[in-house]
């Protein structure tokens, strides 16, 4: 059975809290209930299972470590950056206050 009404909204609104267990019992057992009847929600729901186990192997994988290196540097250089640009604001905030109190 195909629907495409109200139903499927609501389920595939609810989808990802769904599939995360993060929705009462009650919804829970409306939105299997209607994947059970529902082959366009069921297949939504089918392949949003195949993403997240994809990712999922994907991301249990290890860097190498010459790429793992290259990112930490770039991380610490754009914190330097960010640093550096903290400081001259700060500079500039002191310098501006002390000009504004040597004024009349």
């Amino acid at each position: 059975m195909t629907c495409e009404g109200p139903d499927c909204g609501e389920a595939l609104q609810n989808l990802y809290l769904f599939i995360d267990h993060e929705i009462d019992d009650a919804s829970c057992d409306e939105i299997q209930t209607h994947l059970d009847d529902c082959s366009t929600c069921l297949s939504a729901y089918d392949l949003e299972q195949v993403v997240r186990k994809l990712v999922s192997r994907s991301c249990s994988e290890v860097a190498p470590q010459p790429l793992r290196e290259k990112v930490l540097e770039s991380i610490r250089t754009v914190q330097v950056q960010i640093g550096q640009a903290e400081v001259t604001r700060i500079e500039t905030q002191v310098t501006y206050t002390e000009v504004r109190r040597t004024q009349p």
